[in-house]
């Protein structure tokens, strides 16, 4: 396993993640998750992330209860959560907010439901137009100087979102956020190759991203149609639907299928394979419900150094 930097801070993350993210509580119960988290600590993976909002919470709680089932040190371990949308319903000031009452009530619900002091990296989950980037950044570093979270990130903000919050957080000595959690595949390239272009030259910004396998269209299974078992056909899932199904990007897909048969790999090894090599990526947060697919999605290390510019060129121009 290669271990990086999270942007220009010193905390190595592998470069192969496992996130929650569907799956916890929706696709699997606590026996799956100990042996799907136990099955990535065994390939090398160090860094685990989840989100206050998936699954109501109950993502949290099951990835709680599955670290003091296995009893890793803590010190083994990155683990991460993310905040915004909240998950008390329609309560002002508890929902799509980033204000400091929201952020010191919904550190504290997560650490409660994880079951730990503190998180290694909190994520503003998403940026919020209507607090002050000022009176977020100063939350934010607050909850670090608490002890409650080691480092502090963004995702999907934009880059001038970011960059402000960079700004702020030097003028005043606070901390500053390292990282995003971007959406980052084949099909969805914009924002981290041009948008954060600048942020990561100018800042060594890093990137956590997900969603490598734009939710399972590039491992090819949605080539015949939306299998039974798959996140597609999941309730609550439908606006994946019409996605999973555009026949033009199915087609885009299949052209990467006779690359990764001369590889001798997957298409979801190729595709997350790629996805490590552009310079921002610290970290590619992969999901499965499944030993099987951990199994398999890890086994992504061995690809990766087949991955030369010149293949990398060739998948690029496979997929458009």
């Amino acid at each position: 396993m290669e271990y990086r930097r999270l942007g220009n801070s010193g905390l190595r993350v592998s470069v192969l993640s496992f996130g929650s993210w569907v799956t916890f509580d929706t696709q699997i119960d606590d026996n799956a998750a100990v042996e799907c988290i136990a099955a990535a600590g065994d390939a090398g993976c160090n860094f685990f992330d989840n989100a206050e909002a998936y699954a109501g919470g109950k993502s949290e709680e099951i990835m709680g209860r599955a670290f003091r089932e296995l009893g890793w040190p803590r010190w083994s371990y990155v683990l991460t959560t993310k905040v915004f949308w909240g998950i008390h319903g329609e309560v002002p000031n508890m929902r799509n907010t980033l204000n400091r009452k929201y952020l010191m009530h919904a550190i504290d619900g997560s650490l409660e439901r994880l079951g730990h002091d503190f998180v290694d990296v909190l994520y503003c989950h998403r940026a919020d137009p209507n607090t002050p980037i000022e009176e977020t950044v100063r939350a934010m570093s607050d909850i670090i100087d608490a002890g409650k979270a080691l480092y502090w990130g963004t995702s999907e903000w934009s880059a001038d979102e970011i960059r402000a919050a960079i700004e702020i957080a030097d003028k005043h000595g606070w901390h500053k956020p390292v990282t995003e959690q971007s959406q980052y595949n084949l099909l969805e390239r914009k924002a981290v190759e041009r948008s954060y272009a600048r942020i990561t030259e100018d800042y060594g910004y890093g990137n956590t991203i997900w969603s490598p396998l734009a939710s399972g269209l590039l491992t090819g299974k949605y080539r015949d149609g939306i299998p039974e078992d798959s996140r597609g056909a999941l309730s609550g899932y439908e606006w994946l639907q019409g996605r999973l199904s555009d026949k033009e990007a199915i087609e885009r897909v299949e052209r990467l299928r006779p690359i990764a048969e001369r590889l001798d790999c997957s298409m979801a090894q190729l595709s997350l394979a790629w996805a490590t090599k552009h310079k921002m990526v610290s970290s590619v947060i992969t999901g499965a419900s499944k030993v099987s697919q951990v199994v398999q999605n890890f086994e992504t290390v061995d690809v990766i150094p087949a991955i030369t510019d010149e293949v990398r060129e060739e998948i690029e121009a496979a997929i458009g």
